[in-house]
């Protein structure tokens, strides 16, 4: 395989790990949007934790690997879709980390709930449905499937 197959199979390899991560992700959120169980909650939103390392990998992957592909293959670095698709990954990173934050405070408040003898909380169900943090989480999940869009349609190319 050429350098470039390479470069093309991780950075392909790389969106698949993001794309994966944070779908498994907002998937357990949702899960956990509908039970009341502080024992539940903590288990939905502490499996959070394992997409979170594909998420990592895959978001540096894609970064890295597809500015090394625009060198490569001789792309301008400021075509729309270059662009976009780096503004979108920025978006997506930094909305699904202040988003996470969020999410990880009513982790926490579930488990604690969870040994304090399981009781549902309004605090948590506030936690859990903060409509901000919520949509940062889904609006970093909807900039990485656009990031995808570029990078499939290429437009201005």
């Amino acid at each position: 395989m050429s350098g470039y197959h390479w470069l093309l199979t991780l950075h392909v390899t790389g969106a698949f790990l993001l794309l994966a991560g944070s779908t498994i992700a907002g998937l357990l959120q949702l899960l956990a949007l509908r039970t009341d169980r502080p024992s539940e909650i903590a288990q939905l939103l502490g499996l959070i934790r394992v997409a979170l390392p594909l998420v990592a990998l895959g978001a540096v992957l894609t970064l890295v690997l597809g500015l090394w592909l625009v060198h490569h293959v001789g792309y301008s670095y400021g075509t729309f879709w270059v662009w976009g698709a780096v503004v979108g990954w920025v978006l997506g990173s930094g909305l699904g980390k202040v988003g996470g934050e969020k999410q990880k405070g009513a982790r926490l408040l579930a488990e604690r709930l969870a040994g304090e003898g399981d009781t549902p909380s309004a605090e948590l169900h506030s936690l859990l449905h903060d409509l901000k943090a919520n949509a940062m989480s889904w609006a970093a999940g909807l900039a990485f499937y656009g990031v995808l869009a570029l990078m499939i349609w290429k437009p201005g190319q």
